[in-house]
């Protein structure tokens, strides 16, 4: 009898196991649901207000929409945070170009993460090429001892630190004027602003640089 009242109480406790889960796995189900349904929602009315013409608002729901998943993909293409983030600036400028193309064929999240693809193609290679040359140019230089090459990586390295730690547009302006050998009317114009402001920007950048690495 014991052993009977046993097998029950240990029936009834898988029943009552068995229904928790399904019932665990039900409201993960319907959590799935109401979020995929969210997102769907979202998606229709960054349409919509693409479609009225309401190009300003759109971006600004895919902002807050899509940038956090554009900037994992460029963060995989990149692998440097200062870069994803910019690119994905550059993606969600370049979808507002391009809002009055937009013809809605798939939806609004593939179209932004095939933007943020090419971008980041393009970007991929212009890198690769110009380490590719600067590999040659340090190739061309009469080769330096071990200890020189140490102190010579040391210090590359606690410039490319520095140069992290600036704000991305006075990095991309120093290094415009002084990497790419860009005149300050050529930083303004690859930057889209004028050229006092470039002035500005680079100067700031090149005293942060000088703090940074405990320069005069």
């Amino acid at each position: 009898m014991a052993a009977g009242l046993a097998l029950v109480g240990a029936g009834d406790g898988a029943r009552t196991a068995d229904g928790a889960r399904t019932a665990d796995d039900a409201r993960t189900a319907d959590g799935a649901r109401a979020e995929g349904d969210a997102r769907a929602d979202e998606a229709r009315a960054i349409e919509g207000l693409i479609g009225a013409g309401d190009f300003r608002e759109a971006l600004s729901r895919c902002a807050r929409a899509y940038a956090m998943p554009l900037g994992r993909l460029c963060m995989a293409f990149t692998g440097s945070q200062a870069e994803s983030e910019e690119l994905v600036q550059e993606t969600l400028l370049a979808a507002l170009d391009a809002f009055p193309q937009y013809r809605a064929e798939g939806s609004v999240r593939a179209w932004l993460f095939g933007i943020a693809r090419r971008l980041c193609g393009r970007h991929t290679e212009l890198k690769a090429r110009r380490e590719a040359r600067l590999r040659l140019v340090h190739d061309t230089r009469p080769r330096p001892d071990a200890s020189e090459l140490a102190l010579e990586r040391e210090r590359a390295e606690r410039a490319r630190a520095a140069l992290a730690r600036l704000k991305p547009s006075e990095r991309e302006a120093v290094v415009l004027r002084f990497e790419a050998g860009l005149s300050f009317k050529e930083v303004a114009i690859a930057c889209g602003i004028d050229e006092a402001t470039a002035r500005k920007r680079v100067s700031r950048a090149l005293g942060r640089l000088r703090a940074d690495l405990g320069e005069e």
